[in-house]
């Protein structure tokens, strides 16, 4: 039962924003995490190279919130991460 929420129980489907935190920025987590949303969302994969980007933007007093950038279009991952 140690499914993340917004994931289905058995299924890869979704991502685990959590395990981003505390990991070297250049371990290609970032890149992973787009790779499955690739896979997990179609339509993304009809976009050029470029086009989908992360972004974590530090809050006060301790949150990271995180940034998904599709085609120019940003959209704020709700409820942050407190890091």
């Amino acid at each position: 039962m140690n499914t993340p929420v917004g994931a289905y129980l058995g299924s890869d489907y979704g991502q685990d924003t959590k395990s981003l935190l505390q990991r070297p920025h250049a371990d290609g987590a970032p890149d992973s995490f787009l790779r499955k949303m690739r896979g997990d969302v179609p339509v993304l994969q009809a976009l050029p190279a470029g086009s989908l980007n992360l972004y974590g933007v530090p809050s006060v007093p301790d949150r990271l919130d995180l940034i998904v950038e599709v085609a120019g279009q940003t959209i704020e991952v709700t409820g942050g991460l407190t890091c």
